[in-house]
C-alpha cells in the first residue's frame, strides 16, 4: 500500500531515507504542462482548458502507441502531432497560434514547489536528475527557462534508447547514469502510470498526485503518494 500523505500521520521512520539520489519526471512533475495553453488564453478563450487536457492526453497516448508499434519519433514531433489533433478536434485554426503553443511548451513554467525541493536536495548533498520522455533540446529549454539548471545533476532523455516510458530500458538509463541500484533511487512522477512503472522496475517510487486522482489499477504500486513536492523532503528524512 502507498505510504500515507505526510501531514495526515507522523513520520517516525522516513521510508525513503536510505535512498541516495532523486530522479524526477519532467512534464507534469517539475514543469506545468497546462501553462502552455494558459499563456495563449487570449487566443484560445474558453477552449484553453479543453485544449490543454486533450493535448496532454493525446501526447501520452501517442508515446505509448508509437512504442507498441515500434515507430519511435522524438517527443517534439509527438508533441506537435498531438497538438494538431487537439486543435482539429476542438475546431481551432491558425498556424501562428500553433507556433505560439509549441514555443510555450518548449519554455514551460516550473511548479512553485519544484525549486524548493531541488534546493533541499542540494543542501543535503543528494544528487537530483530528470528522467523524461522529452528530447535533450526540450529538457534543456525547460530547465533553462525555469532557472533550475544549477540544481540538477543530470538530464536524461529517452532518446538514448529510442522508446518511451514505462519501458524498462528507460528506467535503466537512470541506474546506468547514477551508478546506483534501483532501490537506491527515489523516483518521483506526477503520472500514476509512470510511478507504477518505476515501482515495477525496482525504484523507490513516489507518486506526486497533484490532482487528487484515483489510484491506477496496475499490478505494482508506488511506495508513497504525496499531494505536492513539498512533502518529499519529509519522506527522505531531510
Amino acid at each position: 500500500m502507498p505510504f500515507p500523505i505526510p501531514g495526515r500521520f507522523a513520520l517516525t521512520h522516513p521510508p525513503l531515507a536510505a535512498t541516495s539520489a532523486c530522479v524526477f519526471d519532467a512534464y507534469g512533475t517539475l514543469f506545468d504542462v497546462v501553462s502552455a495553453s494558459a499563456r495563449c488564453r487570449d487566443a484560445l478563450g474558453d477552449k484553453a482548458d479543453a485544449l490543454a487536457a486533450l493535448w496532454r492526453t493525446k501526447q501520452l497516448e501517442y508515446t505509448w502507441l508509437r512504442s507498441l508499434m515500434g515507430r519511435h519519433a522524438e517527443f517534439w514531433q509527438v508533441t506537435g502531432e498531438s497538438l494538431d489533433f487537439a486543435l482539429a478536434a476542438l475546431g481551432i485554426a491558425g498556424d501562428r497560434l500553433r507556433e505560439r503553443l509549441m514555443d510555450a511548451f518548449l519554455n514551460l513554467q516550473a511548479f512553485a514547489d519544484a525549486r524548493a525541493v531541488l534546493e533541499a536536495l542540494r543542501r543535503a548533498g543528494r544528487p537530483a536528475a530528470i528522467l523524461s520522455n522529452g528530447s535533450p533540446r526540450m529538457l534543456a529549454a525547460a530547465v533553462g527557462s525555469a532557472g533550475l539548471g544549477k540544481l540538477l545533476d543530470h538530464l536524461i532523455s529517452v532518446e538514448e534508447v529510442g522508446t518511451y516510458k514505462p519501458d524498462r530500458r528507460v528506467y535503466q538509463l537512470a541506474v546506468d547514469r547514477l551508478g546506483l541500484a534501483p532501490a537506491q533511487i527515489c523516483f518521483v512522477s506526477s503520472n500514476g502510470w509512470d510511478a507504477a512503472g518505476a515501482a515495477g522496475f525496482g525504484f523507490a517510487s513516489v507518486w506526486a498526485n497533484r490532482t487528487g486522482a484515483p489510484r491506477e489499477r496496475l499490478p505494482v504500486q508506488p511506495l508513497a503518494e504525496i499531494g505536492s513536492l513539498d512533502a518529499l523532503p519529509a519522506l527522505l528524512g531531510l
